[in-house]
C-alpha cells in the first residue's frame, strides 16, 4: 500500500476502489459470473461460451497438465475447458491469489486459518464436485478474511503513528511555549524588566506619566531596590512594593512570590488606593519613612 514511509503503508479512503478489486474479490466475482479472472494483474483464466482457456498464466496450465507458453501472433485459440476440469482451473488461480494475500498481508496478521485452507485446495487434481466447489468457497472467505485483518492492522499501526507524531507535537509547543514564557517571566523580573513593567502599566491602567513614574522608581528604589525577593528582616515585609505581610498580594495573582509583575500590579493599587498618586506615596514615605 503506498505510504509516506517505507515501513508502515496507510490505507486512505483514496483507495477504497482498489479495496473493491482486491484479489480475493476478483476470485470471488470470477466464481460467481465465470467472467475474466486476474491473478497479480495478469489475465490467467477466461471464461466464454461456457468454456474456460488458459490465458498468461503457464504455473496454471502447467498444474492442469495442458499446453502453456506465449501465444504466437498465429494462434487463434487456447484449449478450451469445461467442467471439472474448469473447476480445477478456478482451483489453481484461487491458490495463486490466496498465496499473494498472504504474502502481502500485514506481518502481525494471522493468517494460519488461510494456510490450512490453502494446503486443503491444493489436493484438487483429486477433487471434484461439491468438495471442490467448496473448498475453493471456503478458500476465497478465508483470504477476503486475511485481507480485511490485514487493512485493519495497517490503519490500526498507521492511527498509532500518527497519534504518536501528533502527542510528540503537542509536547514540543508546550514545552517551546513553557521556555517563553520562563524566558519573559526571568526577563520581566530583573530591575530594569520590573521597572519597564511598572511604567507600562502605571501609563496604560492609571494614566501617570513620567513624573509620576519617577516618584514611583525614587520609593521603590529605597523599599526594595526593585528586587521582588527582598524581604525585610525587622517586620518581613516582601517584595517590591514591600507588602505586610507579603501574602496580601495574593489579591494580585497566585504567583506573587515569584513573579515581578504581580507583585507591582498589587503595588500600584495599593497606591492608588491609599495616596493617589505615586509622588503623594514618595512625599508621605520622605515625612514617616515608610508609605
Amino acid at each position: 500500500m503506498p505510504g509516506p514511509t517505507p515501513d508502515l503503508p496507510i490505507t486512505t479512503a483514496s483507495t477504497r476502489r482498489e479495496a473493491l478489486n482486491s484479489p480475493s474479490r476478483r476470485v470471488r466475482r470470477a466464481l460467481r459470473h465465470r467472467a475474466t479472472l486476474i491473478v497479480g494483474g495478469a489475465a490467467v483464466l477466461a471464461v466464454a461460451g461456457g468454456a474456460l482457456t488458459i490465458g498468461t498464466q503457464p504455473a496454471i496450465g502447467e498444474a492442469l497438465g495442458m499446453p502453456t507458453g506465449t501465444p504466437s501472433a498465429s494462434a487463434t485459440a487456447q484449449p478450451a475447458l469445461h467442467g471439472t476440469a474448469l473447476d480445477r482451473a478456478q482451483a489453481a488461480a484461487t491458490i495463486s491469489t490466496a498465496k499473494t494475500v498472504m504474502a502481502t498481508a500485514n506481518d502481525k496478521t494471522d493468517t494460519a486459518s488461510l494456510e490450512q485452507h490453502i494446503d486443503a485446495l491444493s489436493d484438487y487434481p483429486e477433487l471434484s464436485g461439491a468438495e471442490l466447489t467448496t473448498r475453493i468457497s471456503s478458500t476465497v472467505a478465508s483470504a477476503a478474511h486475511v485481507e480485511l485483518a490485514s487493512a485493519t492492522q495497517d490503519k490500526r499501526e498507521v492511527d498509532a503513528k500518527a497519534a504518536a507524531i501528533a502527542k510528540a507535537a503537542a509536547e514540543q509547543q508546550a514545552a517551546a511555549e513553557a521556555a517563553e514564557a520562563a524566558r519573559k517571566l526571568a526577563a520581566g523580573n530583573t530591575v530594569a524588566g520590573a521597572k519597564a513593567t511598572a511604567s507600562s502599566l502605571a501609563s496604560s491602567e492609571y494614566g501617570w506619566g513620567a513624573d509620576q513614574f519617577q516618584c514611583l522608581d525614587n520609593l521603590w528604589t529605597k523599599e526594595s531596590g526593585w528586587n521582588y525577593q527582598a524581604v525585610n528582616a525587622n517586620g518581613g515585609a516582601t517584595g517590591i512594593p514591600q507588602a505586610l505581610p507579603g501574602s496580601k498580594m495574593a489579591t494580585a495573582g497566585s504567583d506573587w512570590q515569584t513573579n515581578a509583575t504581580t507583585q507591582i500590579k498589587w503595588g500600584l493599587q495599593y497606591i492608588s488606593a491609599a495616596y493617589g498618586t505615586p509622588c503623594s506615596a514618595w512625599a508621605h514615605s520622605q515625612a514617616s519613612n515608610f508609605y
